[in-house]
């Protein structure tokens, strides 16, 4: 289970940002469930969080980070040798950005113990990474890694077997934790799962096609049912699905649509609608989360999906019946319908909206709602689109029209 990821200089993430899922003590979060942290306390942790904010305010670098963070810790070793450096991307518009470290680090829960790992990548190196452990809420250095200093590696206590070697043989622009994954490590493995379990990104844009293919694989596992129920009750006119074994991947998947007097039809799959693909691709990957209590990132939940149907997806990972396994899901929109069901109950609590804005020198700052101490009753939608919290776009009612007529009319009076 996440419960905090901290990064920066990653895109337009110039300074430290974090990214919360522990509820704060001050507020009743209705949503969070309590869960043991191995310290002899319980906290309250999110299964949603949601990112809203401007076009280009940073909400998908948020997700692009966390994406960062989890293909250094699989690929670094076994990929990175390729590289004379270290492959990056840093803030862009402050030169010194390139000579400066990125940073990543997230806490999180494993067999109800919380661990911090994290790392600093330089152009060239690793120039920092670091494992602790908290059990019984005392803090235990796993692992200490600085490049600054004539011994690298510092290993305190002897809690990490085969430490030596594992840091003789770790290249420079590799992380450790990569390297004692490739031997197996047993106290390491564990968190290096983690990484390979979590942090999925689904981007409207990206891979559709093999979103599209995975879901029709589940097809034919113990998913199918549950891929059928929410095909029909997603109100798209679909009663089934039809696999014909002999035509390739593509075709192979046919959705039946109700046809007149209680018949059905069967579209061709390039025939549905872009809107009925998108949900239809969602599905196994949702599934797969749900089963496996993974970390899921969802960027522009709102695209090709009525309000209604996103709202639902929310739901999916907010009800504890539905979401056993304690999965977690980080999205981003524009769309304030999520925010509460049109009879004007919060379907997020304060403390799972975060804002995304960006200052005068093009850095994103990321900041929770509660932040704005947004009142008990208040009309969020409402509020939010008024700008009281910020994370919205700085134009005023009408200003796009009057700009776009002012240059036409300084066009014309150019040509006269």
């Amino acid at each position: 289970m996440l419960l905090r990821f901290r990064t920066a200089n990653v895109r337009s993430l110039r300074d430290e940002q974090e990214l919360s899922f522990v509820a704060p003590p001050s507020e009743a979060a209705a949503s969070a469930r309590t869960v043991e942290t191995g310290a002899g306390e319980d906290i309250d942790v999110y299964p949603v969080l949601g990112i809203f904010g401007a076009n280009a305010s940073g909400k998908s670098n948020v997700l692009t980070a966390m994406v960062q963070m989890r293909n250094a810790v699989l690929n670094s070793y076994a990929q990175w040798a390729s590289y004379r450096g270290i492959p990056r991307e840093v803030f862009a518009l402050d030169a010194k950005a390139v000579e400066e470290s990125s940073f990543f680090e997230v806490d999180v829960l494993l067999d109800g113990v919380r661990w911090t790992y994290g790392f600093e990548l330089g152009p060239e190196r690793v120039t920092g990474e670091w494992l602790h452990s908290y059990p019984q809420g005392r803090r235990q250095v796993w692992m200490d890694r600085d490049v600054e200093r004539e011994d690298e590696f510092r290993f305190p206590g002897t809690r990490i077997k085969d430490r030596a070697r594992l840091a003789r043989t770790t290249r420079p622009n590799a992380l450790f934790l990569s390297r004692a994954a490739t031997d197996n490590h047993p106290q390491l493995l564990p968190l290096f799962y983690w990484f390979q379990r979590n942090l999925w990104l689904i981007n409207p844009e990206d891979d559709r096609s093999q979103r599209e293919a995975y879901t029709a694989q589940q097809l034919s596992s113990v998913r199918r049912e549950r891929i059928e129920e929410l095909l029909r009750v997603a109100d798209l006119g679909i009663t089934g699905v039809r696999i014909d074994p002999r035509a390739d991947a593509e075709g192979r998947v046919q959705l039946l649509h109700e046809g007149h007097q209680g018949t059905a039809a069967a579209f061709d799959w390039e025939h549905e609608s872009f809107g009925t693909r998108s949900w239809f691709a969602l599905l196994g990957p949702v599934l797969l989360a749900l089963d496996e209590g993974a970390v899921l990132l969802l960027d522009e939940l709102d695209s090709s999906l009525h309000p209604r149907m996103a709202a639902e997806v929310i739901r999916l990972f907010r009800d504890p019946m539905v979401n056993a396994g304690g999965a977690q899901l980080v999205f981003t929109t524009h769309d304030v319908a999520v925010l509460q069901t049109p009879a004007g109950v919060r379907l997020l609590d304060p403390g799972q909206i975060w804002l995304t804005e960006k200052d005068r020198t093009g850095a994103t700052e990321l900041y929770p709602l509660t932040a704005a101490e947004p009142g008990e009753e208040e009309d969020l939608p409402r509020s939010y689109l008024s700008g009281a919290f910020g994370g919205v776009p700085a134009v005023t009612e009408g200003q796009v029209g009057r700009r776009l007529l002012a240059t036409q009319e300084r066009e014309a009076a150019e040509h006269v």
